[in-house]
C-alpha cells in the first residue's frame, strides 16, 4: 500500500498485476501475457497454489494478496482519498459499482465508468474510449475484461493512458456492485475460496478443472524436482557458494558481464553492483554464463529485474554461452525464453570479447565485483 500510495502521487504509469493460478497457466503458452506480468511494477500473488509452490521451493512469498484485498484496503484510506475509474465488467455492473462506492463513506470515489462492449483489444483502444477514460481525472484505473484481454489492453495502452495507477482486478468490480458475494475470511485463509467461487459462478468449474490439471503437471515436472535438489545437496558435502563478477566494456559501449561460480540466493548481493552499473552504462547488455555453475529461483528473479530495466530503456539483454547444465536449470524454472533471444549474436560477440581480453578473463583473480 505504501508503493501504491507513492504511485498515486506520481504521474508515471504504474501497472499492478495480481497473478493467480489461471495467470500462471496462461503464462505457460501466451508469451505476450507472460510479458505483461514480467513488466509489471507491482505483482503480488493472488493465488494460494502459487503460495504453496513458492514455499515448497523456498521462495519467500509470505501469503496471498488478492486484487479485491487491494481494493478494500484502498477504501480504508491509508493512502488518502482515491478517485477511481471502472472499465469493463458485464454491461451495467461498473456503473452500479460506481453508485455503490459513491454511496459509501470510504476513501474511494468513482469518477467514471465505461462498458466498452465485447470487441477486440484494438476496438477497445479507440481514441474516443481512451480519451473518455483520461478525461475522468481518476488516479486509479480498475479494468475487468478477463485476464488475457485485460492485461493486453493495459499493456497496449500503457503510454496512452494518463491515469497513473492501473490494474486488472477481475471480480473486484462484481464484488463492489454486489453482483457476487466474496467468500468469508476463514474460507479465504484456508485456501478454498475457489470452491466458494464455483458456488457463486458455477461455470468456473471447467476453468478450475483445467487449471488444476496443469498445476499438477507443473508440480510433478518442475516444482518438486526443483524443491528436492537442495534437499539432496544437504546430504552431501557442505558447499560454500561463491560468485565472482567482472564487467568488460567493448568498443561499442555494450558491456558484457561475466559471471563465474554460483548464481544463488546467497550470492545475489555480489552480482547487484555490476548489474546496476551495466544498466546505467548501456541499453544493450550481454551476460556471459559460461563459467556459471548453478542458478536458482532467487538469482533468476534478479536477472528478470535486469531484463525489465533494460527493456524499459528500449534496449536488449542477451544471455550468452550458457552450459547445458545451466540451460536445463533455467528451462526447468520456466524461463527458457531468456536463452532463446539473439543467441547467435551473443556467442559471436563474447568470442570477440574473449580474444581481446584473454588474459583478464582467464585469471580468476580478475573476477571481482565492480563497484
Amino acid at each position: 500500500m505504501r508503493r501504491i500510495g507513492s504511485a498515486l502521487r506520481s504521474d508515471e504509469p504504474y501497472l499492478i498485476s495480481t497473478p493467480n493460478l489461471n495467470f500462471l497457466v496462461t503464462a505457460q503458452t501466451d508469451a505476450a501475457f507472460r510479458e505483461s506480468l514480467l513488466m509489471s511494477d507491482l505483482c503480488p500473488v493472488d493465488g494460494v497454489p502459487i503460495v504453496w509452490i513458492s514455499r515448497l521451493m523456498g521462495i519467500p512469498i509470505k501469503g496471498r494478496v488478492a486484487g479485491s484485498d487491494i481494493f478494500d484496503r484502498l477504501k480504508s484510506g491509508p493512502q488518502g482519498s482515491v478517485k477511481v475509474f471502472l472499465f469493463g465488467g458485464p454491461q451495467g455492473v461498473a456503473e452500479t459499482a460506481g453508485r455503490v462506492l459513491n454511496g459509501q463513506s470510504s476513501a474511494v470515489s468513482c469518477v467514471g465508468s465505461l462498458f466498452p462492449g465485447f470487441g477486440s483489444v484494438e476496438e477497445m483502444s479507440s481514441d474516443e474510449i481512451i480519451e473518455a477514460v483520461n478525461a475522468s481525472g481518476a488516479r486509479f484505473l480498475v479494468a475487468s475484461l478477463g485476464a488475457q484481454k485485460g492485461q493486453s489492453w493495459l499493456r497496449t495502452n500503457h503510454h496512452r493512458l494518463r491515469i497513473p495507477v492501473r490494474s486488472h482486478l477481475g471480480a473486484a468490480i462484481n464484488f463492489q456492485a454486489g453482483l457476487l458475494k466474496r467468500a468469508p475470511l476463514i474460507v479465504r485463509k484456508s485456501g478454498f475460496e475457489w470452491l466458494w467461487r464455483i458456488k457463486e459462478e458455477p461455470y468456473l468449474w471447467r476453468r478450475y478443472l483445467h487449471d488444476g490439471s496443469v498445476l499438477l503437471r507443473l508440480m510433478l515436472s518442475r516444482a518438486l524436482p526443483l524443491a528436492l535438489a537442495p534437499m539432496l545437496r544437504r546430504f552431501g558435502a557442505k558447499e560454500q557458494r561463491r560468485l565472482s563478477v567482472s564487467m568488460c566494456p567493448t568498443s561499442d559501449r555494450a558491456p558484457t558481464i561475466l559471471l563465474a561460480g554460483d548464481g544463488v540466493a546467497e550470492t545475489v548481493g555480489e552480482a547487484v553492483p555490476s548489474l546496476r552499473e551495466g544498466i546505467r552504462q548501456a541499453t544493450e547488455l550481454t551476460i556471459d554464463l559460461a563459467q556459471l555453475k548453478s542458478i536458482d529461483a532467487r538469482f533468476l528473479g534478479l536477472l528478470l529485474m535486469v531484463r525489465k530495466s533494460i527493456l524499459q530503456k528500449g534496449g536488449r539483454l542477451v544471455f550468452a554461452n550458457s552450459s547445458r547444465r545451466i540451460q536445463r536449470a533455467v528451462r526447468l524454472h520456466g524461463f527458457g525464453f531468456l536463452l532463446d533471444s539473439d543467441a547467435h549474436h551473443a556467442v559471436a560477440k563474447t568470442r570477440v570479447l574473449r580474444r581481446e581480453d584473454d588474459e583478464q578473463v582467464a585469471s580468476p583473480a580478475n573476477f571481482q565485483v565492480s563497484r
